[in-house]
């Protein structure tokens, strides 16, 4: 079978666990929505006690458990899938040279605890700030206790019996957005009503109900509001998943990439001279400036790579770079393995 080349490979492995990865992060977004007890957090809100409302949703590191089983199994298979690709290589004895991926190797399991860890504590950190953000604007703004915490909840579909809308599961810029487009919609200010008709990831569907408030200089009932800024906050969600899953699934496939090539030097089947890292984007308008620069430059294996933003980088989605240099990243780091070389060499020293 003919090898892949590195960029086959990693989108082989992105379509095997990014949607896993995505799935994991939705089913946990919904099932803190199911757990909370609504009448808890409008009893908290009606004391104005926005940090208790907060902490009676529970939303903490624990809730993720299968985002972190998700992410493990990415970086076994990315491990995997690295060294199978390999090509076939004989040592000096003419005997065929095994290239394994050790799953409990110590630097690996070093990543996954760290790296794990961190993950769901940001996103848990991430979510509470966009929750008291809201709740905190919604009691400003004089909205009743209920509205407001079923802004942030969500409301039940009853066909589903499902909650549907909400902040949860939202970044700190993602909740400002739906927090605008409440506004715009609740005004009378064909402007702001315009306003809201140019956000890319509104539901089309409610265009005609906006532009009828516009013609007749209304605002959008209140309701049909709740409804429509319902589905503008499932469509961002569905976005956060997006980036979640491509940003992390990249990070755990190049960790496992480069863990792989370093378990085959520690043990003595491929030498770290003989490897040189190429950083290949995506050659496309969306790459990120800093990236289009690093295109083609290379580094030898413990080599880094130097972003014009100042940041330094071991390969694409390096988990100790800013997330500037991470988030949604879809370059790739081409390993060339001078084999012939090596292969000579140890002729020699045999």
């Amino acid at each position: 079978m003919p090898r892949k080349t590195d960029q086959q490979l990693l989108d082989e492995l992105l379509a095997q666990y990014e949607g896993t990865i995505r799935q994991a992060f939705l089913e946990a977004i919904e099932q803190i929505k199911s757990d909370i007890v609504l009448r808890i957090i409008i009893e908290f809100l009606e004391r104005g006690d926005v940090f208790g409302a907060v902490d009676a949703m529970q939303i903490e590191a624990g809730s993720f458990p299968g985002l972190e089983r998700a992410f493990q199994q990415a970086y076994f298979g990315g491990g995997q899938a690295t060294v199978d690709n390999f090509p076939l290589v004989k040592g000096p004895d003419g005997n065929r040279v095994v290239f394994r991926f050790g799953v409990r190797n110590p630097a690996g399991e070093a990543f996954l605890r760290e790296h794990s860890s961190t993950m769901v504590t940001r996103i848990a950190e991430d979510q509470r700030e966009a929750i008291r953000q809201h709740l905190t604007t919604g009691l400003e703004a004089g909205r009743n206790p209920r509205q407001t915490a079923l802004d942030v909840v969500g409301r039940v579909n009853r066909a589903t019996n499902r909650r549907e809308g909400g902040i949860i599961g939202l970044t700190a810029p993602q909740e400002r957005y739906v927090t605008a487009a409440r506004a715009e919609l609740l005004s009378t200010d064909p402007k702001d009503l315009t306003a809201y008709l140019e956000r890319s990831r509104r539901d089309k569907r409610f265009d005609r109900t906006v532009r009828k408030a516009i013609k007749e200089g209304k605002s959008v009932d209140a309701a049909m509001v709740d409804k429509i800024v319902g589905r503008y906050s499932d469509r961002l969600l569905d976005l956060r998943g997006e980036m979640l899953a491509r940003t992390e699934t990249l990070t755990a496939l190049n960790k496992a990439r480069d863990d792989a090539i370093r378990q085959q030097i520690a043990e003595g089947k491929i030498d770290a001279q003989d490897i040189q890292k190429i950083w290949r984007s995506a050659h496309d308008a969306r790459v990120r400036l800093t990236h289009a620069v690093l295109d083609g430059k290379t580094a030898p294996m413990d080599g880094v790579f130097h972003s014009p933003s100042g940041a330094v980088l071991m390969h694409p989605g390096d988990p100790k770079a800013p997330a500037l240099e991470t988030v949604g990243c879809r370059c790739v780091l081409e390993y060339r393995v001078d084999w012939i070389g090596a292969l000579a060499r140890k002729q020699r020293a045999a």
